[in-house]
């Protein structure tokens, strides 16, 4: 099978080339390359790589020529950078998505849209996990345009007929995240003795996920998947202040350096996922995340190399802005 993958050299993307590359799957990468598309990523790999825009459909036609099918990760997916400027989340999340799926429509191949736990917004402690029929509720600019990709896909599979579905994953973490997020955050930091910021109380609850599993789940779909169905892809629910004390357990850095903060604006208490239906297709989760923490900080502390370049010039403009006036 021909694969176009796009947002291929980002985090979950390249995880995913990755893997259907080793199953000797035909893999095409379209990724912009922004600052979070990282080309050495996919190191090693065999692929034909293009680098375009979702939004552009030149790009995506040259791309996808002779494809049969198109999983889609390109997405701006940072809630902090989508709260500083939500105006690219709509072009990429929203646009860039309505472009793939009129390929799709045009030449009859199979879509499959990587969507978020978000788009569900805030789940209260004492109610249920969401089932994939829950009505959406998006907090943030990053998940309002995360919903409004999704609502582009059901809507091409009502009225065009495209063979699209829609899996909504828990917070991914592995090797290879650009370090704004919240686990390669704490990490990077903690090995350089730097702060650790978390927002408000750090009681926030979210489902953790290893990034081979979500992949394995993503594959599941694009193979067995229904058209037009939603599949939910869960983990294993901890507050944020666990994974910190994890963190700092994991690395040996001192508790002194966990800085509470003022919360960022219109922060999701918890989220939760019920992923039966997926698991009703065979998926389960392999990795525990005791054991898929311990393996990310021993990749973090190896790899310096590939995160220590990172973390200047853009990221830093980033970091200033985000918590150089929460840390004073």
């Amino acid at each position: 099978m021909r694969v176009l993958v796009t947002g291929g050299a980002g985090f979950i993307g390249s995880h995913f080339v990755r893997r259907l590359a080793e199953q000797g799957e035909e893999v095409v990468v379209l990724d912009k390359l922004t600052y979070a598309g990282n080309r050495a990523n996919l190191e090693g790999v065999d692929h034909e790589f293009h680098h375009g825009d979702i939004a552009d459909a030149g790009a995506v036609a040259a791309a996808a020529a002779g494809c049969e099918a198109v999983v889609n990760f390109a997405a701006e997916t940072h809630v902090d950078r989508s709260i500083l400027g939500p105006a690219e989340f709509i072009v990429t999340d929203v646009l860039g998505t309505q472009v793939l799926l009129d390929y799709a429509r045009q030449h009859g191949i199979r879509h499959v849209q990587v969507s978020t736990d978000e788009v569900y917004g805030d789940v209260p402690l004492d109610a249920p996990a969401c089932l994939e029929d829950a009505p959406l509720r998006p907090s943030s600019p990053y998940s309002a345009s995360k919903a409004g990709g999704d609502m582009q896909v059901l809507a091409y599979v009502r009225t065009y007929g495209v063979d699209a579905c829609i899996t909504r994953g828990a917070n991914t973490y592995g090797p290879r995240q650009y370090p704004e997020k919240f686990l390669p955050l704490f990490v990077t930091n903690a090995l350089d003795g730097e702060p650790l910021p978390v927002y408000g109380d750090g009681r926030q609850r979210r489902e953790w996920l290893h990034v081979d599993d979500h992949c394995a789940a993503i594959e599941l779909v694009l193979r067995e998947g229904a058209r037009g169905e939603i599949y939910n892809v869960g983990g294993q629910e901890r507050e944020n202040m666990d994974v910190v004390r994890a963190v700092l357990e994991l690395t040996g850095a001192s508790p002194d350096l966990v800085r509470h903060v003022e919360d960022r604006p219109g922060h999701d208490r918890r989220y939760s996922v019920d992923s039966s239906k997926l698991a009703g297709l065979g998926w389960r989760p392999r990795r525990a995340l005791a054991d898929g923490l311990r393996e990310t900080v021993d990749w973090y502390r190896e790899n310096r190399a590939w995160w220590e370049p990172i973390k200047s010039g853009e990221y830093r403009e980033y970091y200033a802005r985000q918590y150089a006036r929460r840390l004073g």
